[in-house]
């Protein structure tokens, strides 16, 4: 999926689990625009998840092995907090 296609990433984000979806959703929409390319890529790719990988990581517990996964798992747990909660 090509960084810039952001309709496409976008659908991509719509995971059809409400935890998810807060999680990730509000993640793309106010910070996607201000990552840099690399972990664009990373975002994309940590997208291409298993939903129930996702979920684990999201509401801590468990993590990626791969440490570029786990790093943007906290970066959107980072942002989620100190962006607060959004109404979808």
């Amino acid at each position: 999926m090509d960084i810039h296609d952001k309709p496409r990433i976008h659908w991509a984000c719509r995971r059809g689990m409400l935890e998810l979806d807060l999680a990730i959703m509000p993640f793309f929409e106010y910070e996607y625009d201000t990552l840099s390319d690399n972990d664009k890529k990373v975002f994309i790719a940590l997208l291409q998840s298993d939903d129930p990988d996702l979920f684990n990581w999201m509401m801590d517990h468990g993590e990626p092995a791969d440490a570029e996964l786990k790093r943007m798992v906290k970066l959107i747990q980072q942002r989620n907090r100190e962006r607060g909660p959004v109404a979808m």
